[in-house]
């Protein structure tokens, strides 16, 4: 399911390897959006992530995240 995998799919590397696609910041998904999604399920997630955000529409996220908390790249940034 694509909303459960936007809280547990991890970027895979740069500069927010480790953060889960939902927590990625809205001027990371612009820059992707602006040089080109990458493709296959990271480029689908990132794309979603992206109207997600530009639409506004995070707090339909913010009940099944705090369900799964965040993880130990995202603590360690805090």
């Amino acid at each position: 399911m694509v909303i459960q995998d936007l809280l547990t799919y991890e970027m895979p590397y740069g500069k927010y390897k480790g953060y889960k696609i939902a927590r990625l910041p809205e001027s990371y998904l612009i820059w992707f959006r602006n040089q080109g999604f990458p493709k296959g399920k990271l480029g689908m997630l990132l794309a979603t992530m992206y109207e997600i955000k530009l639409n506004g529409l995070e707090y339909l996220l913010k009940p099944l995240e705090n369900k799964k908390g965040t993880n130990d790249a995202e603590k360690r940034s805090r």
